[in-house]
């Protein structure tokens, strides 16, 4: 941390206090390589928390299912905002409910692309069995 010039202080501490928390490993590098980007980053992703009506517990599980979806799989932000949300209030029942309405978002997979395949073993002249 002794590395941080006093532009990337102001920017770290301006996004702890925007969002609550702060994670080295995940943000630390990208606040480094580049502070402005990281300040358009963090400008972007709080506006939740600098204007809105949501209530923190809320908008960390959103922040969860964002993560866990099987287009995002983010398992460090999974993590961070699983504890967030437990900090804000949430249950683990509400987190659960979070996750099993993101885990049919791979069902999608299946709608699409199981019509194409039978249509392509048809076309090749193979019995697609159903």
């Amino acid at each position: 941390m002794d590395d941080l010039t006093p532009r990337m202080k102001e920017v770290k501490e301006k996004f702890t206090k925007l969002r609550g928390y702060w994670k080295e490993d995940s943000f630390g590098q990208l606040l480094r390589l580049d502070p402005d980007f990281f300040e358009a980053y963090m400008n972007f992703s709080g506006k939740p928390w600098d204007k809105g009506v949501l209530p923190p517990k809320i908008k960390e599980l959103i922040y969860i299912a964002i993560d866990a979806s099987c287009t995002h799989m983010h398992a460090v932000g999974t993590r961070v905002h699983i504890k967030n949300a437990l900090k804000y209030g949430a249950t683990k029942e509400e987190i659960m409910e979070v996750f099993e309405l993101v885990s049919v978002l791979g069902i999608h997979t299946l709608t699409m692309g199981v019509p194409i395949l039978v249509e392509e073993l048809k076309a090749a002249g193979q019995d697609p069995g159903c």
